[in-house]
């Protein structure tokens, strides 16, 4: 019997996953334990090897698919093997997918029809058919499915959609994102024609010179969500922020005896360790909002966000407050690399409490980051860079500084405790001793 391929969960937060690539195609071998394909969560990308040695009879949700944890996505078993699909009462296919309705495969009885004797029973369509059929402008009660299930799938709107307009309409319609649903047909027999497409645009057509120098880049799951996050922590929050400009001259100082002594320190692990200790002694900053109620977090565990070529991630240190500065610049180190290498675990990047985001390296001098809900705040760490400081018996010198700015949630913290929690950031890095 051939072996079900489900989406695997990696990580305990996770609930679904996309299809980022196969690496075996239908009717190749796979041994037990080969890579199989790679798998795409909100936060990292992973290679899931095979959990079964055949062929791979059936891919039922191709590459860029996303897929719920624990649903099937593939079959792997012996050449030639029949599949059965599931039973009466299944769910209808995905609306990323028709896979499942276009398969092929052999169902058990039971399944839906278009038509029970002479008298026509519910019309079953997959979400993508209902959707391509709003586009268009079909009607898809009117025609019949071709999935063997009997299934309307995407492939009978757009055989439809082809006998009432023109090739060039819908080149036209998908150009300029313009529904054929509405548009009256001056061809023969009502066709819709490309004339028709444009005289119904509110905004001159896009030009073959425009075309050319534009890119279209399908949206990757991680970038997808990433985007649904930030916009829903901006929705979802009072967000406000406050600015300090903290002297580094201690932490210059400090920083270069330890690299003397073959200690790598980073500014940043100097940042996140002053944040550390004052999250500790202000615990209002270390919480998150609830249902009605406020949590405020025993335990300290920091995010530190990392820049990779597939998008922001925010791994997280631990217990960042038990750290000792030598320790914390250890794992931080390790913990970058294995981010953008894409060697980090799916745990290593929940549970964070509060995140510090640094992007000093790229010259910046001051930012405001969105809060990685549902944490009470995050701080943006600009470069330290050599100014003009204004000293106590008067005069002025240069001093390397940076600026740091604080996003908190007003529902969680009002703005002296965020404006007391980030002079005790300043205090600290302006004076490291105090951390020991």
């Amino acid at each position: 019997m051939a072996t079900k391929i489900i989406m695997p969960k990696q990580g305990l937060q996770m609930t679904e996953g996309t299809i980022g690539k196969w690496l075996k195609q239908e009717g190749e071998a796979v041994a037990l334990g080969e890579p199989l394909f790679e798998m795409e969560t909100d936060k990292l990308s992973i290679t899931i090897d095979s959990a079964a040695e055949g062929i791979l009879l059936k891919i039922l949700h191709p590459d860029g698919d996303i897929v719920p944890i624990a649903e099937v996505i593939a079959y792997i078993g012996q050449s030639g093997e029949i599949i059965e699909m599931e039973g009466p009462g299944s769910n209808p296919p995905s609306s990323q997918s028709e896979t499942r309705a276009e398969s092929g495969l052999q169902t058990q009885p039971g399944r839906p029809s278009l038509e029970a004797g002479s008298q026509k029973s519910r019309i079953f369509a997959t979400p993508r058919a209902k959707w391509r059929a709003e586009q268009q402008g079909v009607d898809y009660t009117q025609i019949s499915g071709s999935s063997p299930e009997g299934w309307i799938i995407e492939r009978d709107i757009l055989s439809a959609s082809s006998q009432k307009t023109s090739p060039l309409a819908r080149r036209v319609s998908a150009l300029h994102d313009v529904p054929l649903l509405g548009i009256t047909g001056t061809g023969l027999r009502g066709k819709v024609m490309a004339d028709d497409v444009r005289a119904s645009l509110t905004t001159p057509p896009v030009t073959a010179e425009d075309r050319l120098q534009d890119t279209v880049m399908p949206m990757s799951n991680m970038r997808r969500l990433i985007a649904e996050r930030m916009m829903e922590s901006l929705h979802g929050m009072a967000q406000a922020t406050h600015r300090i400009e903290a002297d580094m001259s201690a932490c210059a100082r400090l920083r270069d005896e330890l690299m003397a002594l073959d200690v790598k320190i980073s500014y940043n692990d100097l940042v996140i360790r002053c944040t550390a200790k004052a999250l500790r002694e202000h615990p209002m900053m270390n919480a998150a909002m609830g249902e009605g109620q406020i949590l405020y977090k025993s335990a300290i565990h920091i995010g530190m966000a990392v820049a990779t070529d597939k998008g922001l991630l925010v791994p997280v240190i631990p217990h960042t407050d038990q750290m000792s500065l030598q320790t914390l610049a250890r794992y931080t180190q390790d913990l970058a690399r294995r981010t953008k290498e894409g060697g980090i675990q799916p745990d290593e990047l929940a549970g964070g409490t509060f995140t510090v985001s640094n992007l000093g390296m790229y010259g910046l001098d001051q930012f405001t980051a969105i809060i990685n809900a549902p944490e009470a705040g995050i701080l943006a760490v600009g470069a330290v860079k050599e100014r003009p400081v204004a000293l106590s018996g008067g005069g002025i010198a240069a001093r390397p500084t940076l600026w740091l700015t604080l996003t908190y949630d007003h529902r969680i913290v009002d703005g002296a405790p965020a404006a007391l929690f980030l002079a005790r950031v300043k205090a600290l890095l302006e004076h490291p001793a105090l951390l020991l």
